[in-house]
């Protein structure tokens, strides 16, 4: 069906998707695609932003996953406010919301999974098992119902944009993956929706894990051995407040494989929890 919220149409089945993209391809636009699993922030507005310069028309999708999360993660209380985005996303002058619900992405009898090896491999596989396979799933049904000509995926969940170009390319799809910068707060701070789960006092030890990790890509780049900033960064981390850490790893920043050095283009990579919340962030060393 057709829902008219805050002047933004939303429809809720891939069925009425593809038939305005139809519409759309009829007149010769062309179609941007921004996933997303709402709570949307500053940083999913950029994407849009990035998007409609790319695009004569551009989808949000507004879909909380249930495949990436494992029964013990937060998919129960992940922030879900489809009026506040819709809202957002109108004053954007997005041209079209796409928010199914679990039962048509997933519906009755549903027995396929997509897994991607590859760039998925370690880090976040090493301490969510789960989670790739969840994304390309969705990611790949997100794509093939809409078939755009530019899909665009936020740099801070970097290694999951790999795993995406990775599957994009592997299906053969005739689809653009962008790559949006991280937009940070005024400490550093990459957005998140789940930013909002810190309390006062954890939100402001979070604001030094852009600062720390920054440090560690100088002093790599200045002649510490990668292992040695690597081991110097987890411990400063646990010294500011985090109380643990998932990782922090320096690896090749097309294939996400170990180095030895920074002699080609590399990344550093953490995932950092404080309280119930786990925190990610990258940047390019």
């Amino acid at each position: 069906m057709f829902v008219d919220m805050k002047s933004v149409r939303i429809v809720t089945t891939i069925a009425e998707l593809r038939a305005e993209i139809a519409r759309w391809r009829d007149s010769g636009d062309t179609i941007g695609l921004v996933p997303t699993m709402g709570a949307l922030h500053a940083g999913h507005l950029s994407l849009v932003r990035q998007t409609q310069n790319r695009c004569a028309r551009t989808i949000a999708s507004i879909f909380v996953n249930p495949a990436q999360f494992a029964p013990h993660e937060d998919f129960d209380r992940y922030p879900r406010m489809l009026e506040s985005d819709a809202e957002k996303l109108s004053q954007a002058k997005i041209d079209l919301i796409f928010a199914p619900t679990v039962a048509e992405m997933y519906p009755k009898g549903f027995a396929s999974r997509i897994d991607v090896d590859g760039p998925s491999v370690g880090l976040e596989s090493d301490f969510r098992p789960h989670f790739f396979g969840g994304v390309a799933t969705v990611v790949a049904k997100l794509l093939i119902s809409a078939m755009p000509d530019f899909a665009i995926f936020g740099e801070k969940d970097y290694q999951q944009l790999l795993v995406i170009r990775r599957l994009t390319a592997d299906l053969g799809l005739p689809i653009e993956i962008g790559g949006g910068p991280i937009i940070r707060e005024d400490d550093g701070l990459a957005m998140s929706s789940r930013n909002a789960y810190l309390n006062a006092g954890q939100r402001k030890i979070a604001g030094h894990l852009n600062r720390i990790l920054s440090e560690t890509a100088h002093r790599v780049c200045s002649g510490k051995t990668i292992a040695a900033a690597e081991t110097q960064a987890r411990d400063e981390l646990l010294g500011v407040g985090f109380d643990s850490i998932d990782y922090v790893a320096i690896r090749d920043a097309v294939t996400l494989e170990r180095i030895e050095t920074v002699a080609r283009d590399a990344r550093i990579l953490a995932a950092v929890k404080i309280g119930g919340t786990r925190l990610i962030d990258n940047m390019a060393v």
